[in-house]
C-alpha cells in the first residue's frame, strides 16, 4: 500500500524542516523524505546567523529552548579595512539584532521536535527518484526505502525542498524554467579551530590579499574563512599558510588573533542562483532547490524559511478553505524577496572581496563604499536593516 500525507516534502533542511512544523501548527499533516541519514543532516557543520525574524519565528514555533540557552545574540558587527575597525551598531540603527547559531544545531533541534510529535513523519535514508503527476490533482513522490525497495508517496501537494542538486526543480519542464546565475570567481576557505573568542562579534575584513571572516560557533571553537581561487584543493593551505593569511587580513594595531587546532578545512565558490517560477502545477520549489545566495551576507537559511512562511500559509488557505489564490501568487511573492537578499548579498561580496581582474581603482573604490558606511548614517542604517533581515512576509 501507497503512503498518504497531505504535504510530501523532499529534504530534511531548514525549508523542509521549517514547513513542516508550520503545517503542523495549522493541522495539516506532512511526510519529509530525506536521502542522507539522520546523523550526516546533523553532523553537517555550517554557518548560522539567525535574522531577527527567523530567530522569533523559532521561539514562536516553541523550538527555542536550546537555542536561548546556547546561542549568541550579536547587536553588532565589525567591518575592517586598511586595518581599521569600524563597529556596526545593529540594535542602535534598526532596534533589532542577530542570534549566532549554527545551522546544524537548528535542524537538531527542528528534527527532534518533529518526531517527537508525529513519529515516523521523517524518512531518512529514503531518496526521492521522481515525482509524478503533478499536473493534476494526484500527485505522488516516488522513493526508496533505506532496505533499497520502492514505495510511493501520495500527496496533495509537493515541496521540493531538496537542495540545488535535488530531483524537484528538473521535474519543471526545462521550456517553462528560467535559470539565472552569477559565478563571482572566488571561493571561501572555512576552517574550524579549537579556540576562545578573539572578538566579541563577527569581523568582515577586506584588506590584503582579500577577503576574511572571524566567526564564532561556541566559547571554545572558532570558524574563519579566508577569501581563496574556488578551484583551490584544500591541501594547498597548510596550517602555516592560513594563519599567515589570517594575520595579514585581520591586522590592526593593538589586536592579536588567538590560534588553535585547525581541525576541519573545506573549499566552497561563491555563486548566486535563482530559478523562476518556483511552482508548477502541484509542485513547489523553496530554498536551496530555488536560489543560492553567496554567503557573505549571511542569508541562505533565512531566506529558506522566508520561502516556506509564504507558502506554509498559502497551503493551509488551499487546503483549509480552497482557497487557492496563496498558491497562485507564492512564485511571485517569494522571488521578489529572493531578489533582494540576491541584491545585498552581491552588495556585500562585491563590497568586501577582490574580485578577479580588480584594479588599484577598483579597490579604491570597494573602500569608499566601505568608508562611505562609516561616514553616512544612511548607508549604515541600509546594511544594517539588510543585514538583520527584511520583515517576514505579514499574515494577509
Amino acid at each position: 500500500m501507497p503512503r498518504r500525507t497531505q504535504v510530501g516534502i523532499i529534504g530534511c533542511g531548514p525549508a523542509g524542516l521549517f514547513l513542516a512544523h508550520l503545517l503542523a501548527r495549522a493541522g495539516i499533516d506532512s511526510v519529509i523524505l530525506e536521502a542522507r541519514s539522520r546523523a550526516a543532516i546533523e553532523g553537517t557543520i555550517r554557518a548560522g546567523v539567525l535574522e531577527h525574524g527567523v530567530a522569533a519565528l523559532m521561539q514562536e514555533l516553541g523550538l527555542a529552548e536550546r537555542m536561548l540557552r546556547q546561542a549568541d545574540r550579536h547587536e553588532g558587527i565589525t567591518l575592517q579595512w586598511r586595518g581599521q575597525r569600524l563597529h556596526l551598531d545593529l540594535a542602535a540603527l534598526t532596534g533589532k539584532a542577530v542570534t549566532v547559531y549554527a545551522q546544524h544545531e537548528v535542524l537538531k533541534d527542528l528534527v527532534a521536535a518533529r518526531l517527537a510529535a508525529a513519529p515516523g513523519s521523517i524518512l531518512f535514508d529514503a531518496p526521492a527518484r521522481a515525482v509524478e503527476g503533478i499536473e493534476g490533482d494526484h500527485p505522488a513522490i516516488l522513493f526508496e526505502t533505506p532496505e533499497g525497495g520502492a514505495e510511493r508517496l501520495d500527496c496533495d501537494h509537493i515541496v521540493a525542498a531538496d537542495g540545488f542538486h535535488g530531483i524537484g526543480r528538473a521535474a519543471i519542464p526545462a521550456a517553462l524554467r528560467q535559470e539565472d546565475e552569477k559565478q563571482y570567481g572566488v571561493g571561501w576557505l572555512g576552517v574550524l579551530v579549537e579556540a576562545p573568542r578573539s572578538w566579541p562579534e563577527l569581523i568582515y575584513a577586506s584588506q590584503g590579499d582579500g577577503f576574511a571572516l572571524l566567526s564564532t560557533r561556541s566559547p571554545t571553537v572558532q570558524r574563519l574563512y579566508l577569501q581563496c581561487d574556488p578551484a583551490d584543493p584544500v591541501g594547498a593551505w597548510d596550517d602555516a599558510r592560513i594563519w599567515r593569511e589570517l594575520d595579514s587580513r585581520l591586522a590592526t594595531d593593538g589586536w592579536t588573533l588567538t590560534r588553535g587546532k585547525i581541525f576541519q578545512k573545506s573549499v566552497i565558490p561563491l555563486r548566486s542562483f535563482v530559478c523562476a517560477p518556483l511552482r508548477h502545477g502541484r509542485l513547489f520549489l523553496a530554498g536551496d532547490a530555488a536560489h543560492i545566495v553567496p554567503p557573505t551576507g549571511a542569508k541562505g537559511l533565512n531566506l529558506a524559511v522566508a520561502d516556506v512562511l509564504l507558502l506554509s500559509r498559502a497551503l493551509v488557505r488551499a487546503v483549509r478553505r480552497g482557497d487557492a489564490r496563496g498558491l497562485d501568487r507564492y512564485s511571485d511573492a517569494a522571488l521578489a524577496r529572493v531578489w533582494q537578499v540576491q541584491r545585498f548579498s552581491a552588495f556585500m561580496t562585491r563590497m568586501l572581496h577582490r574580485l578577479p581582474g580588480e584594479t588599484p581603482f577598483d579597490t579604491r573604490l570597494r573602500e569608499a563604499q566601505l568608508e562611505q558606511i562609516a561616514l553616512s548614517p544612511a548607508a549604515a542604517t541600509a546594511l544594517a536593516e539588510s543585514y538583520v533581515g527584511l520583515p517576514l512576509p505579514p499574515e494577509e
